[in-house]
């Protein structure tokens, strides 16, 4: 599953480091050598001539290798040999611990980037020392990271669960239902909401499964199972295209890899064989 890897320490402040390595993004997608799809080593992100203070630290992985992001703006084409890649085409070619750095590098530039100038007085905005935080020299406001709250839910009844394809998803795939919190709302209660408003079902028996970052572009993935109470399937074309039960005697969606825990709620459930 993308996530951090255990062996990884947050770094606050920049080191001193002989041999960093660079996360560095353009539009979202990220600047590797093509040839073994490394990242850029000191000398090239050198001759990038990033600015100083757009290389925020990351952290260590392995307790040595020191890793920074950044970002940059505008029309721009690769030095040869490089080109950009989106990470989600990279969930099967970059080793799991650094894809794993790489989502939380790309959270870290997006919100440096987009927090450059203050959004109560448009000030330019200063890095706080030792704190992943933006604040405004002349108002006092402070930015940190954004991160986007997101329920997930399998629903069971008896032996059949409920999956669905969603209507805007980029893979039309079977899944669970999912949806972004509203403000001033506990994660259990927008699992009710939005199973009410996706296919008009009420459940009850919520059980908490597993959580995950998902960087597309800076989600929190909170997963949850529930048992059906009562209703009838009835799906909001505007999200769902389409949402039925699976059980034993069906054909289910093929496996994919364990990349999200959409995948891990669903093959915790996956009959025997499907």
């Amino acid at each position: 599953m993308l996530q951090t890897p255990a062996d990884f320490e947050p770094v606050l402040t920049a080191l001193a480091h002989p041999a960093p390595e660079s996360f560095v993004f353009h539009e979202g997608k990220l600047l590797l050598r093509e040839s073994d799809l490394a990242l850029p080593g000191p000398e090239l992100t050198a001759a990038l001539a990033l600015p100083q203070d757009r290389l925020l630290p990351v952290g260590l992985l392995y307790g040595k290798r020191y890793y920074q992001t950044s970002w940059l703006d505008g029309v721009f084409t690769p030095p040869v040999g490089y080109a950009f890649y989106g990470l989600r085409s990279l969930f099967a070619e970059l080793e799991a611990d650094l894809l794993g750095v790489a989502g939380r590098a790309f959270q870290i530039a997006e919100w440096a980037r987009t927090h450059r100038f203050c959004g109560a007085c448009a000030s330019p905005m200063a890095l706080v020392a030792g704190e992943r935080c933006m604040r405004c020299p002349q108002c006092g406001h402070s930015a940190y990271p954004r991160i986007s709250p997101a329920m997930m839910v399998l629903i069971r009844k008896g032996d059949q669960v409920l999956l669905a394809r969603h209507t805007h998803a980029a893979v039309q795939r079977y899944t669970p239902l999912a949806g972004f919190l509203e403000a001033g709302e506990s994660v259990e209660e927008a699992v009710h909401r939005e199973v009410m408003e996706e296919v008009g079902l009420r459940v009850h028996n919520l059980q908490y499964f597993k959580s995950q970052s998902w960087p597309f572009p800076h989600s929190l993935m909170l997963a949850f199972t529930a048992d059906y109470l009562d209703g009838e399937i009835r799906t909001d074309p505007n999200e769902i295209a389409d949402a039925r039960w699976f059980g034993p005697d069906d054909e289910w969606p093929p496996r994919i890899p364990n990349i999200s825990v959409s995948t891990l709620l669903v093959d915790a459930h996956r009959p025997p064989g499907k």
